[in-house]
């Protein structure tokens, strides 16, 4: 969590409920229920990352994959797409809004959880 802004300005737009974390308290508790059904570790995988800067303000997107374990020792797999917005402040970078997002089939309204780029 040292990469986000510890100041209240961090916003995360995310695919689970709440949905919308408005500063760094609301989104460690977000981890704390995403990470609550994961009985393994947890890994990450970074894809098609892309970055952006201009002076002090810069921005990413990326393809993250999160694979794991859970309490009935069953896989899973979560495909995202991340797009990071990050201001540098005492000559370090941190993110200052966070939007993870999933596809969605327009027919069906079920968001697509693990779509390939």
């Amino acid at each position: 969590m040292r990469v986000y802004s510890p100041a209240d300005g961090l916003t995360v737009f995310d695919v689970v409920p709440q949905r919308e974390c408005d500063g760094m308290a609301a989104y460690r508790q977000d981890w704390r229920t995403v990470l609550a059904g994961a009985a393994g570790p947890v890994k990450f995988q970074i894809s098609d990352l892309k970055i952006e800067a201009s002076g002090d303000m810069a921005y990413s997107h990326s393809i993250q994959t999160m694979t794991w374990t859970g309490a009935k020792s069953d896989a899973h797999s979560l495909a995202v797409r991340v797009t990071d917005v990050y201001r540098k402040h005492d000559g370090a970078w941190r993110i200052v809004h966070e939007h993870v997002s999933v596809p969605v089939n327009l027919a069906t309204g079920q968001g697509d959880l693990a779509s390939a780029p």
